[in-house]
């Protein structure tokens, strides 16, 4: 594997940092207590689904882009798109892209002055890190903790639905398989709880990022659909069909696994080519494709 986790970000900016500390003041701690949701009714294969009357699932096996590393002007055919809860929806279905799991580089300075006590320690008392993206686990341990980081996030959940977008990405779900065994996931599906108990006040169906390890847990949890990244180079995309049926957006970083989805999956789910660091157009690592 590249990484342990399989999840591809954009690098943090000063932006996100000042948003951030914007966010967290208009946070309200959500009920700690969320129930279940019920398993939503069977998705149809085509077109626009509802999970309710107020919540519409993205269209299935429409042209997807992924523009977390910066929104730029929708490539011909694009009806779905996510993007990073700082930049506009686009004139299509946008899903918001929020970090949920983790700190981003450039936030450290505020969690650690504001909300130090929610980021996660060893048994030695140092943070624990997710190397490969230089970002601080948050510490999901206890129904307290859970609480009060499902009130940060879920005010900015709040915000991409009062900003237009249609649906949430939370990210790095996997978290507590880089947690050095402090967190598990049964933490990681309470906490999953409470954000999608929270989207679902502001009518946003919720993804699962990655994470095929929760199967029919995640949807049982409230989760709505999914966004996997290189679920054909790893021989995983059936595992997310498996619980959310063509509702299954794939993103490929290699020519040799897009051209492995296309063929397996592409008529029936979103398939969609990057660059790793899911670049904008100009910068030359930019790669788009979509099947």
């Amino acid at each position: 594997m590249i990484a342990l986790s399989r999840t591809w970000r954009r690098p943090a900016t000063l932006a996100l940092l000042l948003a951030t500390v914007a966010a967290a003041t208009w946070s309200v701690v959500p009920d700690a207590s969320a129930d279940q949701r019920p398993e939503p009714p069977a998705r149809q294969a085509l077109g626009v689904t509802t999970t309710s009357a107020a919540v519409t699932l993205p269209p299935a096996n429409a042209v997807f882009d992924y523009q977390i590393g910066g929104a730029y002007p929708l490539p011909a055919g694009v009806r779905v798109v996510s993007r990073d809860r700082e930049d506009a929806p686009a004139a299509a279905y946008t899903i918001c892209y929020v970090n949920a799991f983790q700190t981003q580089p450039q936030e450290t300075a505020w969690w650690k002055a504001n909300h130090d006590d929610l980021l996660l320690r060893d048994a030695a008392g140092r943070y624990v890190v997710d190397g490969q993206w230089n970002e601080i686990l948050l510490d999901i341990s206890t129904p307290d903790k859970r609480a009060r980081l499902a009130g940060i996030v879920g005010g900015w959940i709040d915000g991409c639905a009062r900003d237009g977008f249609q649906a949430v990405e939370p990210d790095n779900m996997d978290s507590y398989q880089r947690s050095r065994d402090r967190l598990t996931r049964a933490q990681a599906l309470d906490y999953v709880r409470l954000l999608t108990a929270r989207a679902d006040r502001m009518s946003l169906p919720v993804a699962q990022k990655n994470t095929v390890e929760f199967g029919a847990a995640g949807r049982n949890a409230g989760l709505d659909f999914a966004v996997a990244e290189e679920c054909a180079r790893w021989t995983e995309c059936d595992r997310y069909t498996d619980v959310y049926g063509n509702h299954v957006i794939v993103i490929e970083y290699t020519d040799e696994a897009y051209r492995t989805a296309c063929r397996t999956v592409g008529d029936t789910l979103s398939v969609v080519r990057r660059d790793v660091r899911v670049s904008a157009p100009g910068n030359r690592r930019y790669v788009y494709d979509a099947c």
